[in-house]
């Protein structure tokens, strides 16, 4: 049996965050969530997820100053970064660098999870 992998999903919206849990652990992941980018490091510099799910725009740490934050830590940049906005994909760029992937909300979970498994086995 393959060892399950871990996606972090950091978003301040719990209906969003709820429903990415569900479905994620339909497709065999384990997830963990986090409420905002400052609970979201905490918990990424505990567990090391394969993958985190990033929304862009969140109180208390926003997902360019989480980001940052990440791709600053020695044992975190490596994780890869999807983000997750209702803004277009160029003005998130603008905000931030560094991310591998980019899913425009209301999101198609199907694709949504299948962007996480293609990025997962790279």
């Amino acid at each position: 049996m393959t060892q399950q992998k871990t996606v972090l999903v950091i978003d301040d919206e719990y209906g969003i965050a709820e429903l990415l849990q569900f479905a994620l652990e339909d497709a065999n992941y384990r997830v963990l969530t986090a409420p905002n980018g400052k609970v979201g490091l905490a918990l990424a510099q505990e567990e090391k997820p394969a993958l985190i799910l990033l929304d862009v725009m969140m109180p208390i740490l926003d997902g360019p100053a989480t980001l940052k934050a990440l791709k600053g830590n020695e044992a975190l940049r490596d994780i890869p970064v999807v983000m997750m906005s209702s803004i277009d994909e160029q003005s998130v760029r603008a905000l931030s660098d560094g991310f591998v992937g980019f899913v425009r909300k209301p999101f198609h979970l199907d694709v949504l999870i299948g962007l996480i498994g293609k990025t997962i086995a790279r």
